[in-house]
């Protein structure tokens, strides 16, 4: 799948509900004692839907790979806050938050899946081609143009032959109306 926005990203979207999950999970008195770790954990977060974004934006694959990287290692940074804090806990540090462990630990595996996410992201990046938007000629943006609007029209005879057979009444099947491959 093509994506033209950012904003349409499954891995930014996670991206982005990691950074709030930080947020949220940062809220109770026990980080505010502890503001070195809650402000760089929650400046981890951000960073890695920042990232995305900007390396999304730059219009290069070789930009957005080291984008991707950079936001990798801020979902790492969040995952050693989160070990941090765990670690504090399991030594006893006093705490006023019942089960903080057990809020912290979803915090920690969100941050890991993403990471999962912008790695698979980079690979098939490494794997492929493309060089990215900004070097597209007239002539691929022109031959692209016509692929997709000859996709869309022979969607829309597949679809008129489907609603031509219903009308008539004839049995339609999976597949009718269908081009032949």
């Amino acid at each position: 799948m093509k994506y033209n926005r950012f904003e349409d990203l499954p891995v930014w979207k996670a991206a982005l509900n990691l950074a709030v999950g930080v947020y949220q999970l940062t809220r109770p008195r026990w980080f505010f004692d502890k503001a070195d770790v809650r402000d760089h954990m929650q400046r981890a977060a951000l960073s890695v839907s920042n990232n995305i974004a900007e390396g999304f934006e730059r219009g290069t694959t070789a930009d957005l790979l080291t984008f991707l990287y950079i936001a990798r290692g801020s979902a790492g940074e969040v995952r050693n806050c989160c070990h941090f804090c765990t670690a504090l806990l399991d030594r006893g540090v006093p705490c006023d938050v019942p089960d903080l462990k057990s809020q912290i630990a979803p915090v920690a595996d969100a941050a890991e899946s993403v990471s999962r996410q912008i790695r698979a992201w980079a690979q098939s990046l490494q794997d492929g081609d493309i060089r990215g938007q900004r070097y597209l000629t007239q002539e691929i943006r022109q031959h692209d143009q016509r692929t997709h609007r000859a996709r869309e029209f022979d969607e829309r005879i597949r679809w008129t032959v489907r609603e031509n057979m219903r009308r008539a009444g004839q049995p339609v099947e999976a597949g009718t109306g269908d081009a032949e491959t």
